[in-house]
């Protein structure tokens, strides 16, 4: 799975809580050299071998590819896989809405069983078996088309859910906003902590808000949009007329530190556990500063060349379909994970990852007493990790749900209002 060598990583344009999502992998470090999942050294490579031996031939395919917008309503959606059957497929909207659809007498394919919806962001998990009955996982992510004359913002938590005190709104515009004072003015969010909350634009396409610090513990957020007639763009006009709301759930951070190689996970800045990790390699560091869950899988695929890290023959250094408890903390593909391949005895004592964070783990995601399943089933989606000590350069804050690396006064100046 690795060879030393750090490899330019593909450009990902994301706008990550619109629904445009790559394809679960690992990276971490600069902007120049994306990075990805692996152990390091001689025997830590033979075992990575190994595993992936034992990974099964099933290959799924998932249309729209994952980050794709604009998808058809009638015709795109649909889940195929060669050397293997399907077993289960879900597909939902981003607010968790099922949406019906049917597998193939053969086994080989499903649909939808109806018309999409427009401007709405679609998650699709696909699992399937090869002839050994061994399992692979996909997950995608797409956005369907918008007419042309108007303008819908994705947004992120979901009206009702319980994040961590890291979750900032987040709202993923489907058209370039060109009158950004006009529809920050239609949006507000406020906090039941009556802490101030500001917007700050990172593109045309993305307004995020956040309060100076994290959200304080057991409040309520609400979101209102009031964009229906408000003009985005010249001749393109705002349709939602919306009120969310959320909780904040317990004060969880986690701090991961790269040269003691443990990560302390904390409620209201008490450690409650102290778990041994593995980051990113002195080859490929992990990025340092604070990042945000924004996605949590029992089990996804891992391919290397998802983030640059290919062969002589162009296919990804490694390709793991059944990697155990991820949680994605940057749009590029930095994770924190289970990891069953590497040796017990890198947790705690050396850094081997491409520059994801990895958690002792075993195979299949079912034992409950595995340091990965535990960081898991206790965490939800907004709390923090806190990376510290890579050597590595800090997150971009647009790279996932980061805007906490940018202090608070370059985040007021993102305000369009």
């Amino acid at each position: 799975m690795t060879d030393g060598k750090r490899r330019r990583g593909l450009s990902v344009a994301s706008a990550l809580l619109g629904g445009v999502l790559v394809l679960s992998a690992c990276s971490g470090g600069s902007d120049d050299n994306p990075k990805a999942e692996s152990g390091g050294g001689g025997s830590q490579a033979k075992a990575d071998e190994a595993a992936a031996k034992e990974n099964s031939e099933a290959q799924i395919k998932i249309t729209p590819k994952d980050g794709s917008s604009n998808a058809s309503i009638n015709n795109d959606a649909k889940v195929t896989v060669a050397k293997g059957t399907l077993t289960q497929v879900t597909m939902k909207t981003a607010a968790g809405a099922a949406v019906a659809g049917e597998i193939s007498a053969d086994k080989k394919s499903w649909e939808p069983s109806g018309q999409l919806e427009r401007g709405t962001v679609y998650k699709v998990a696909a699992t399937a078996k090869d002839s050994e009955g061994r399992a692979a996982h996909e997950n995608a992510s797409f956005t369907t088309v918008s007419p042309d004359d108007s303008f819908i913002g994705n947004f992120t938590p979901e009206d009702g859910s319980t994040v961590g005190v890291g979750m900032p709104v987040s709202i993923t515009f489907n058209k370039a906003i060109t009158n950004k004072a006009d529809v920050q003015k239609g949006i507000t969010v406020s906090s039941t902590s009556g802490q101030e909350v500001v917007g700050h634009w990172f593109s045309a396409n993305r307004l995020d808000f956040r309060p100076e610090e994290y959200w304080k513990g057991n409040s309520t957020v609400t979101l209102k949009l009031k964009l229906d007639g408000v003009e985005g763009a010249d001749g393109v006009y705002g349709v939602q007329q919306k009120t969310v709301t959320f909780k904040i759930g317990r004060n969880q951070v986690s701090i991961v530190d790269a040269k003691t190689k443990t990560m302390k996970v904390t409620q209201d800045g008490k450690t409650i556990k102290t778990i041994p990790i593995s980051a990113g390699s002195p080859e490929n560091k992990t990025y340092e500063g604070k990042m945000v869950m924004s996605e949590k899988f029992k089990e996804t695929r891992m391919n290397g060349a998802t983030v640059g890290f290919t062969d002589d023959d162009g296919k990804g250094e490694y390709d793991i379909k059944d990697v155990p408890h991820a949680i994605r903390l940057s749009t590029s593909g930095t994770f924190i994970h289970g990891n069953y391949w590497g040796a017990d005895s890198i947790f705690g004592s050396v850094n081997t990852s491409h520059g994801c964070v990895g958690l002792n783990d075993t195979k299949g995601a079912n034992d409950p007493d595995t340091e990965g399943a535990w960081f898991y089933n206790n965490s939800i989606i907004g709390d923090v990790v806190d990376v510290r000590n890579t050597g590595d350069k800090t997150i971009a804050p647009d790279n996932g749900l980061n805007g906490w690396n940018m202090d608070w006064a370059a985040w007021k100046a993102g305000s369009a209002v």
